[in-house]
């Protein structure tokens, strides 16, 4: 299977803020160099757990942050993490100094939009450390559902996705649809996918706790979002994983949706338990 949907382009896609496709043409480079990230912070905090935790505590002070980037990676065990993670992921970030810049003042009352390049890179650590935690109790769940972005869709085709259960379900109608591509990947792999428009998650989560349904959950967005999902499904106790997609090129952040991607191979070791996030 491609590691990647190909788009008509011969460019890496680019996003507002992140962009993982530099190493053209997938994204293959980003996971390594995150799971590389992973294993050198778990050098510093040991227990996965733990680290998980400090680093959902670091990534909501944003002035701290700016402080601990600027101090000796010796300072102290955040300065290291944080001049760790920057070290190895900086390459995947290069926009977001430009971005946060060219802000309205309405624009910076919005916290997605307002991510700092530290945050991004405390987040994608978050996404890598909740897959290793939580892959295998995912994929032993009685049930697995997946949540889609809409904005992985052909967006020349007329899309005939339609309600079924939860939210809307492909209904594979372009062949070099996201959507689809993963949809069929999550099928055979016994995940039921959904296109995440309607659905009231927080709802759906406590029906299944009331019925006693063992639930896991993928979710796959930009970065900052699929973080706040993740974290509302750990609220929950739920065993979550969750794919990054490859930018974030959606109306919020260019006015107008354009092609993306996400790794497919990435997708397809998580949910079949091959690979580092297992």
């Amino acid at each position: 299977m491609s590691e990647d949907v190909r788009i008509p382009s011969d460019q890496p896609i680019q996003g507002k803020t992140f962009s993982l496709q530099q190493d053209f043409p997938n994204s293959d480079g980003y996971y390594q160099a995150i799971a590389a990230a992973a294993d050198d912070c778990l050098v510093l905090i040991p227990d996965a757990p733990s680290l998980l935790e400090r680093v959902q505590v670091l990534s909501g002070n944003r002035r701290n942050l700016r402080r601990l980037i600027r101090s000796s990676p010796s300072a102290s065990n955040d300065a290291a993490l944080l001049h760790t993670l920057h070290e190895r992921l900086s390459i995947y970030t290069p926009d977001v100094d430009e971005h946060l810049k060219r802000l309205s003042l309405f624009q910076r009352l919005e916290s997605t939009l307002t991510t700092t390049e530290e945050q991004y890179h405390l987040y994608m650590l978050e996404i890598e450390l909740a897959n290793r935690l939580n892959g295998a109790a995912f994929r032993a769940a009685g049930q697995k559902v997946a949540f889609l972005p809409h904005c992985l869709r052909d967006q020349n085709a007329r899309c005939k996705a339609a309600q079924n259960g939860l939210d809307l379900v492909c209904k594979g109608c372009s062949k070099i649809c996201g959507v689809n591509a993963v949809s069929r990947l999550l099928l055979n792999a016994g995940v039921e996918p959904y296109i995440w428009m309607e659905a009231d998650l927080p709802g759906f989560f406590k029906e299944q706790k009331v019925a006693g349904q063992t639930t896991g959950v993928l979710g796959m967005a930009c970065i900052p979002e699929l973080v706040e999902g993740m974290r509302l499904c750990q609220k929950h106790r739920l065993p979550v994983v969750g794919i990054p997609l490859d930018a974030n090129r959606c109306a919020r952040w260019f006015g107008e949706f354009r092609w993306n991607t996400t790794n497919l191979g990435v997708l397809e070791r998580l949910v079949n338990g091959d690979g580092k996030s297992a």
